[in-house]
C-alpha cells in the first residue's frame, strides 16, 4: 500500500488548543493538512484555541474551535458531527485530554475519582466511539495516555489508573475498525515540560522525575518535551499505519514493562 499523508487530511483534536495538541496541529498543518477541529474544554483555554485556529488559517489550513466537556457523550458527536458539517470528512482523530489528581488513596475523595474517571476514561471511550463512527476508511486515532501505567509508585493510583482503560479501549477499536484500515493506538509520554505537569508536583518530586528517564542527561530539561511526541503521533498517522492496537510508550526510559 502506498504511504499514507497529510496532505487534504481532516484532523479533530481534543485538547488542541494549546501544548501538545498545539503543536500537533501546527506540525499537520506544516505538512498539507486541509482542514482541523480544535476542540479545548474550559473558556479559560478558549484564548490558546483561538491562537491556534488563527495560526493553522495563516498556513491555509481551515480550522474551527470547538468547547466542551467530552465526558459529556453528545458533546462528542457534536465536535465530530461539526466536523463534518464543515469538511465532508474526517480522517484522523487525536486525543490529548486529560486531568492529572495526585494524591494518596486515603485522601482521594469519591468526587476527585468521578472527575478523574470521566475526563481519563469515559471521555477516552466515547472520543474513539465518534471517531469509529465517523472516520474516513484508511483514518487513525490516536490517544495520549501515560508512562506511569508501567510505574510502581506511590500517590499515582486514580490517574493511570483512569488512563489504563484506554489501553483496551484501543485494543478493541484496533480489531473492530480494522477492516477499514483504521489504525488505533495509544502514546504514554514520561512527565512532559508543559504546565499540565508543574502544577501537581511539588519541587523536589519533579527533579526526580527529571533525573529518572534513561535518557535524562541527554534532554534540555530531564522531561519529556512535547516536541518528542508529535512526531511520533504524525508517523502513527502516516507511514506507520500498520502499526496498530498498541501502546507505545515514549518516554526516554523513564518507565518500561
Amino acid at each position: 500500500m502506498a504511504s499514507r499523508t497529510l496532505k487534504d487530511k481532516v484532523v479533530v483534536i481534543a485538547g488542541g488548543g494549546k501544548n501538545l495538541g498545539a503543536l500537533i496541529a501546527q506540525q499537520f498543518a506544516e505538512a498539507g493538512l486541509r482542514g482541523a477541529a480544535i476542540h479545548y474544554n474550559s473558556a479559560s483555554s478558549k484564548p490558546d484555541a483561538d491562537k491556534t485556529v488563527a495560526t493553522l488559517k495563516a498556513e491555509g489550513v481551515d480550522a474551527f474551535a470547538f468547547q466542551g466537556d467530552l465526558s459529556i457523550v453528545e458533546n462528542n458527536v457534536k465536535l465530530f458531527d461539526e466536523a463534518l458539517k464543515q469538511f465532508g470528512h474526517v480522517d484522523i482523530a487525536i486525543n490529548t485530554a486529560g486531568l492529572v489528581i495526585k494524591k494518596p488513596i486515603l485522601d482521594v475523595t469519591e468526587d476527585e475519582f468521578d472527575k478523574s474517571f470521566d475526563a481519563n476514561a469515559k471521555a477516552a471511550f466515547f472520543f474513539i466511539q465518534q471517531a469509529g463512527r465517523t472516520l474516513s476508511d484508511g483514518g487513525s486515532i490516536v490517544t495520549i495516555v501515560s508512562s506511569l501505567l508501567a510505574a510502581y509508585t506511590d500517590s499515582y493510583a486514580i490517574y493511570p489508573g483512569s488512563k489504563a482503560p484506554v489501553e483496551h479501549f484501543t485494543r478493541a477499536a484496533s480489531k473492530e475498525f480494522g477492516s477499514r484500515g483504521i489504525s488505533v493506538n495509544a502514546i504514554g509520554p514520561g512527565p512532559m515540560d508543559t504546565p499540565f505537569f508543574y502544577g501537581q508536583e511539588s519541587k523536589e518530586a519533579a527533579a526526580y522525575h527529571a533525573s529518572a528517564a534513561a535518557l535524562s542527561g541527554w534532554s534540555k530539561k530531564g522531561l519529556t518535551d512535547i516536541e518528542d511526541i508529535a512526531p511520533i503521533v504524525r508517523f502513527l498517522v502516516t507511514e506507520g499505519w500498520w502499526i496498530t492496537g498498541q501502546t507505545i510508550f515514549a518516554n526516554g526510559g523513564y518507565t518500561t514493562r
